[in-house]
């Protein structure tokens, strides 16, 4: 965002950004889990008979933040993060996430006021693309896309949009 002289600010961007990104991850964890209330509540009895019967694999159903931060615990220290471990670190990995996206797309928007068009939906578009959809999976730390039900797919896509547009409007408010 040019200054009235024409000017950028790129730390301010980057500082407004981190600022944005840190309270939109908040934001999406919020909108996550209310959307998993709304998706569990509308599952048949049956289906989570069906599912509750079947044994899961503990490392497939832990989200891909707490693999992070395992992976980070056992490279730092040899050891696997405990049960209490992965319920911080899973949080931290997310949180550090979603601060450096929010800090680059701080930097964008300094640098191109295109970036911000669709007020962050673009961002949060892309973010979801890159991350969830090649990333993430490319690492073994989530499923492909085409190996997830569409309603998980629809919900986390809805989610980097409240992502991006929670980051747009902390960094216009701080910047």
């Amino acid at each position: 965002m040019r200054d009235r002289n024409g000017n950028t600010h790129l730390l301010r961007g980057v500082a407004a950004g981190a600022i944005g990104g840190l309270v939109a991850a908040w934001v999406m964890n919020g909108f996550i889990a209310g959307a998993m209330k709304v998706q569990e509540g509308m599952k048949s009895l049956e289906q989570k008979v069906r599912e509750e019967s079947q044994p899961k694999d503990e490392e497939q159903s832990e989200d891909s933040t707490i693999k992070v931060a395992d992976t980070v615990a056992w490279l730092a220290t040899g050891q696997h993060l405990t049960r209490e471990g992965k319920q911080k670190g899973g949080p931290i990995v997310h949180y550090a996430f979603g601060a450096l996206m929010g800090a680059l797309y701080g930097a964008l928007a300094e640098l191109s006021e295109t970036s911000t068009t669709g007020a962050g939906t673009g961002f949060g578009t892309g973010l979801f693309i890159a991350a969830d959809g090649i990333m993430v999976p490319a690492l073994g730390l989530s499923k492909l896309p085409t190996q997830q039900p569409v309603s998980d797919q629809l919900t986390h896509y809805a989610a980097h949009l409240v992502y991006g547009t929670t980051t747009e409007m902390v960094r216009r408010i701080a910047a």
